[in-house]
């Protein structure tokens, strides 16, 4: 299992949803920065659940620096942030073990582990694994500002009526997906390496690391099918590449070219849901019926946003530091 991430901004995710700790370890941060556990908390806050439409499960979510920070600052080694499981109820997952849920990672994770994975809240196939990105994503924030970036869910069940459509799907025992959209600004023209470091490559290998994405599209993405090329082109305005339209989405050629990155991502349906569904029995090997209980998400869509800054964040503290070694190099 490759769980490594990055090649000057390294990240590599451990845990469990049901393990004792999770948590993230983060290599090639530059020293000398800031860094508290108190810095992470308003990231980790916007992932939590509570709202209407997510999991009842409460964590804590405390953050434990157990190295590379000394006195506040960074020590240019690696970083290790540790989180602990304090609510989860392992009970719940008991009969998983024989009932594979469908649209989750429970048979092919079996199958391929062996059985010997972890299949309490999905072990590590859960989005609880998150946390460790939004701590990465914070430290990785720091790395790349002015670069800011933002996502906010912007359709939930299929329309654009949030509430509604999780109310909807509380009322039915039912799950629903949603669309996120990122948008990142001021970021420096000519990051990514074509053919296959190009911007859009390395944003949606770091976006599918999270668990229920299963689509991304950037600018125009699958509008443009449909368009023609004069309506789609967009018109060079200035000489720092910006542009009257933004159908590219921010990037050309897999190189960024000076207008804000825009990209949306599709999240499905939790695979969890308060209905009888057919499933593999493993012991009896025919289908059968599944009720799983537990504490789950009706929209996982509404905890994206923020693990989706995370994941850009620490795509672009990658690719800046690359081209300040390139740089470096060539001078």
């Amino acid at each position: 299992m490759s769980n490594i991430f990055g090649e000057f901004f390294q990240i590599s995710i451990f845990g469990e949803s049901h393990g004792e700790n999770l948590g993230v370890v983060i290599g090639g941060c530059p020293s000398g920065i800031g860094l508290s556990e108190d810095d992470f908390l308003k990231d980790i806050e916007r992932r939590k659940s509570g709202n209407p439409g997510t999991t009842p499960r409460k964590e804590e979510d405390k953050p434990k620096i157990v190295s590379g920070v000394y006195k506040g600052k960074t020590t240019g080694s690696p970083i290790c942030i540790l989180f602990e499981n304090t609510d989860a109820n392992s009970s719940d997952y008991d009969k998983l073990k024989e009932f594979p849920r469908p649209g989750h990672a429970d048979f092919v994770a079996m199958k391929k582990y062996g059985g010997f994975n972890d299949p309490r809240g999905g072990g590590h196939f859960s989005g609880r694994l998150t946390l460790g990105l939004i701590a990465a994503g914070v430290i990785a924030k720091k790395i790349i500002r002015p670069l800011n970036i933002s996502a906010n869910v912007t359709q939930a069940g299929g329309i654009a009526d949030i509430n509604k459509a999780i109310e909807t799907a509380i009322k039915e025992n039912d799950s629903i997906g949603g669309i996120v959209e990122c948008v990142a600004k001021n970021i420096p023209l000519g990051l990514g390496e074509p053919f296959f470091d190009s911007v859009e490559s390395l944003i949606s290998h770091a976006v599918f690391s999270i668990p229920a994405i299963k689509a991304i599209e950037f600018g125009s993405g699958f509008s443009s099918a449909s368009m023609k090329g004069s309506k789609h082109n967009d018109s060079i305005i200035s000489a720092d590449g910006k542009t009257h339209t933004n159908n590219a989405g921010g990037i050309n050629g897999g190189i960024t070219n000076g207008n804000p990155l825009i990209f949306r991502v599709a999240v499905k349906p939790t695979s969890s849901i308060q209905k009888i569904q057919t499933t593999l029995n493993l012991k009896t090997g025919t289908a059968d019926k599944l009720f799983v209980g537990g504490r789950h998400d009706v929209c996982i869509a509404l905890r994206v946003p923020v693990v989706l800054e995370s994941v850009t964040a620490i795509v672009f503290a990658d690719l800046m530091l690359k081209e300040q070694k390139i740089k470096r190099i060539n001078k």
